[in-house]
C-alpha cells in the first residue's frame, strides 16, 4: 500500500503515519484490518505486530501480510517488555475499553512513544445532537447508542487531564476533520483527536 492509497482510504491514518519514523518497530493495538501496518511496512520499512481480537479482522490483517496476535487488549500487554517498540499505536480503540487508564499506562510502558486517537465528543455536531435530545451519530461515532462498541466518551481537554494524571508527556496533539488539522477552536471543530505521548523524562 502506498501513501496515495492510504490517503484515499483513510485520510486520518495518512496524517498519523507521518508521526511514525522510517524503520520503526511498531505495535498497533487494536489494529483492525491491518491497513496502517500494511502501509508502514510497505512504504516506511517498519516492522512490528498488530493486536486484534475479532476473527474477521485478524484474517484481514493476515491477508495483508501483517503479523497479528489475536488477543483481548483489555488484558494488557504483559507479553511485551518495557520499551520493546519505537512506536505504539492505539487508533480509535481506546474509547472501546472499560479500563482506559491501565491500558494507556501499558501502551506507554512498552513503547518509547505512543500515538493515540479517539473520537472527540466535544465536536460541534455532537453537541448539537445532545442539545436536541439525541445521542450523537457521525463519521467518527457511526453507531447508534444501542449497538455502539464505544463505552467511553472523551474530549481533547479530558484526555489532556488523563495524560497528566498518568504522568505522561504530551509531545504534541492535533484535532482532525476529514484527515485535516483543525487549528481554530480544535475542541469544537475537530471530530478526531490525535495525541503523541511518552513517559515524562523519557527521550529518544
Amino acid at each position: 500500500m502506498n501513501f496515495t492509497q492510504l490517503s484515499t482510504a483513510r485520510p486520518d491514518l495518512a496524517f498519523i503515519a507521518h508521526w511514525v519514523p522510517n524503520n520503526a518497530h511498531v505495535l498497533d493495538v487494536g489494529c483492525g484490518d491491518g491497513v496502517m501496518l500494511d502501509y508502514l511496512q510497505s512504504d516506511k520499512s517498519c516492522s512490528g505486530y498488530g493486536i486484534e481480537i475479532a476473527d474477521d479482522k485478524v484474517l484481514d490483517s493476515t491477508r495483508r501480510g501483517v503479523q497479528v496476535i489475536q488477543q483481548d487488549m483489555e488484558k494488557g500487554l504483559a507479553i511485551f517488555n518495557d520499551n520493546s517498540f519505537d512506536t505504539v499505536l492505539c487508533l480509535s480503540s481506546l474509547q472501546m475499553m472499560k479500563h482506559v487508564e491501565p491500558l494507556l499506562r501499558d501502551i506507554v510502558r512498552v513503547g518509547k512513544e505512543a500515538i493515540v486517537s479517539f473520537p472527540n465528543f466535544a465536536y460541534w455536531p455532537h453537541r448539537v445532537a445532545l442539545l436536541t435530545g439525541r445521542m450523537p451519530v457521525s463519521k467518527s461515532l457511526p453507531y447508534q447508542w444501542y449497538d455502539t462498541p464505544n463505552v467511553r466518551c472523551a474530549t481533547i481537554t479530558d484526555f489532556h487531564e488523563l495524560a497528566e494524571e498518568c504522568g505522561l508527556e504530551v509531545i504534541e496533539y492535533v484535532a482532525l476533520a476529514e484527515g485535516r488539522i483543525v487549528s481554530f477552536l480544535p475542541n469544537l471543530r475537530g471530530d478526531l483527536a490525535v495525541f503523541r505521548l511518552r513517559k515524562k523524562g523519557a527521550h529518544r
